[in-house]
């Protein structure tokens, strides 16, 4: 058989031999490929989450009719040659494995598991590594579950080549109805034929129908002892929650760009093909942690590599090849298009991107790859360490940049970048749009920071006026200057602006230690403690359109206005007081009162107040 698994529904049953005689069987293909990928057994499993495969320079010896197999077998795909057979093998999940571990070892094991994250992280290869470990019986036959199955014995070797009629692997995304989950149903209340547990694979369980998961419900909350389930599914959140919370969830995660390089460098080695370093993290990189789409894209870099080294038999995987294979934009070339940016050379950097675009970058492929390195950048400075790059070259572009560099200037270039890329890719001309956008970029890249501006133009306000010499005679002479601004009046132009709330605060809550247009010095009367020189800058600067430079002072200053009111009022009052004919009155009657009405008078009554 050429699949890895034969689910329950297969065509052949795998206890029915195989029509040709002289067709390998699954054991020899499995050991045959296992033996390109791991060599020799080892006595001990490696310490690292990779096994390394061990390279022999001895001469060969005699062919086995495995290997004559083997050999006259249709080629393998890298994904399906190197999917892991141990969990030592299964690389980025190590959580999850030192979990399984203490389950198996305290026999603490769950009746359903479920795999979930994003295509080609491990979920359906866990899941049969799973049924292995909780089936294994050890070369003596007297072993128990383990997390190291040992590969050799029946079960083992069943498992791996997909026959073991304990172990049935369901697609249910071609069995999504009712039916086939009662085929599951009506099988488990059967004891295990030869195992030690009945486990069932669902694979991409989330395709099956809402009746087909209320039928299994019951099923899968109280199965029998010997039955274990185990789901996997890319797409969690469309699974019920009664089936989430009859499961324990594992979630892989992405595989790291780094770890998977180093992955692939082992493969490429497995298959006695050489790679350049800048070459795999390219393929890392776009396989975006799934380890089944890096070895798809390895496999083709490869196929790249054989073309260009087929005289000799040996090919090497390029940067440059694996960089045209993805249509990605030159690693040299975007920093060649940021640095005319950075140093304003519009014609360079129109020229940059017409040559991308005549080798089949495409504008949308070029902003990411310019916004790519600004990320770069901004990281490196934030981290204050060497950069993450493939090749010297790259690390001290990198980290120059990162030196010459704001950060208020990388964050500005992010955002006009992001901008542009939305813009690229909605736009009917993506070419046109990323040269505008790019041009965009590139003058307002030394554009000064808003809050420099403004730190500068306090500066500015705060200088003394400066003088000029009148032409004949030694002394100076004054510069223009704009008339003295009268507090009261600033004040009544920003209640107009404003409103009466600030202009409130400004009569009650200022005393005036000096004024100057731009300039405002002040201090508070006691019992206002209230830090409020944000709010007066705001709103002299709304009301005039300049900048301000407001400060606080110690010392006395002028009265505020509404202190100079009420000192008015009482200066009105004492006048009144001691007029002649209200003095005499208030004489002769020494319990009497002044009250005042402000109200104006009734009609015909004018403008005259009358007093009572």
């Amino acid at each position: 058989m050429s699949d890895d698994s034969r689910d329950m529904f297969g065509d052949t049953p795998p206890w029915q031999p195989d029509e040709e005689d002289n067709a390998p069987s699954a054991a020899e293909l499995e050991k045959a490929g296992q033996s390109s990928m791991f060599g020799d057994p080892a006595p001990s499993p490696a310490p690292s989450g990779i096994t390394e495969p061990v390279a022999t320079a001895a001469p060969a010896p005699p062919v086995s009719s495995a290997a004559k197999s083997a050999a006259a077998q249709p080629y393998r795909v890298l994904a399906r040659k190197y999917r892991p057979q141990t969990f030592a093998q299964l690389i980025g999940q190590e959580a999850m494995v030192r979990t399984l571990a203490n389950a198996i070892k305290r026999d603490r094991l769950a009746h359903a598991f479920l795999m979930t994250g994003v295509r080609g992280v491990g979920k359906t290869s866990t899941a049969r590594l799973i049924a292995k470990a909780l089936n294994c019986i050890g070369p003596d036959g007297k072993g128990g579950p383990t997390i190291d199955p040992c590969g050799q014995c029946e079960p083992c070797t069943a498992i791996a080549e997909g026959r073991h009629i304990d172990v049935i692997e369901m697609d249910a995304a071609s069995h999504t109805g009712v039916d086939d989950v009662r085929e599951i149903i009506e099988a488990v209340r059967y004891a295990a034929v030869s195992a030690r547990y009945k486990i069932y694979i669902i694979d991409e369980v989330h395709m099956l129908s809402r009746n087909a998961f209320n039928a299994l419900l019951k099923t899968l909350e109280e199965p029998p002892a010997h039955v274990k389930f185990l789901f996997a599914t890319t797409e969690v959140d469309k699974l019920p929650v009664t089936v989430l919370s009859r499961c324990q969830r594992f979630d892989l995660r992405r595989i790291p760009s780094p770890m998977l390089a180093e992955h692939f460098a082992h493969v490429c080695q497995s298959e006695g093909v050489q790679a350049e370093d800048e070459a795999l993290a390219m393929i890392a990189a776009a396989a975006e942690g799934s380890v089944r789409d890096g070895l798809s894209i390895l496999d083709q870099a490869i196929a790249h590599a054989d073309l260009d080294g087929a005289e000799t038999g040996q090919g090497l995987v390029q940067a440059a090849r694996v960089r045209d294979m993805l249509g990605l934009a030159d690693k040299s070339a975007q920093r060649g298009l940021l640095d005319s940016v950075l140093n304003a050379d519009g014609a360079g950097l129109l020229d940059r991107v017409e040559q991308q675009f005549a080798l089949g970058v495409e504008p949308i492929a070029l902003m990411r790859g310019v916004m790519t390195l600004v990320h770069r950048i901004t990281v490196a400075q934030v981290s204050a360490g060497a950069a993450d790059a493939p090749s010297a070259e790259e690390r001290e572009a990198i980290e120059g940049w990162a030196k010459r560099l704001s950060a208020g200037q990388l964050h500005r270039l992010w955002q006009l970048l992001l901008k542009g890329y939305e813009e690229v890719k909605s736009a009917p001309d993506p070419l046109v749009a990323a040269q505008m956008a790019l041009l965009r970029v590139m003058h307002a890249a030394d554009m000064p920071d808003p809050g420099m501006l403004a730190r500068k133009l306090e500066e500015i306000a705060a200088r003394p006026a400066p003088t000029v010499s009148i032409e004949g005679s030694g002394a100076p002479a004054p510069v223009a200057q704009r008339p003295a601004m009268v507090w009261a009046d600033l004040v009544e132009q920003v209640e107009q602006v404003t409103g009466l709330g600030m202009a409130s605060t400004l009569r009650m809550q200022v005393r005036v230690v000096e004024l100057a247009p731009g300039v405002l010095r002040y201090t508070q009367p006691p019992g206002f403690g209230e830090d409020i020189a944000a709010l007066l800058r705001n709103a002299l600067n709304k009301t005039t359109g300049d900048a301000w430079h407001v400060e606080k002072v110690p010392g006395e200053g002028a009265p505020t206005l509404v202190e100079v009111d009420e000192a008015q009022k009482r200066a009105a009052a004492d006048a009144k007081r001691t007029a002649p004919l209200v003095a005499a009155t208030l004489a002769a009657f020494p319990d009497a009162e002044l009250i005042e009405d402000d109200r104006q008078s009734a009609s015909g009554g004018g403008n005259r107040n009358w007093r009572r």
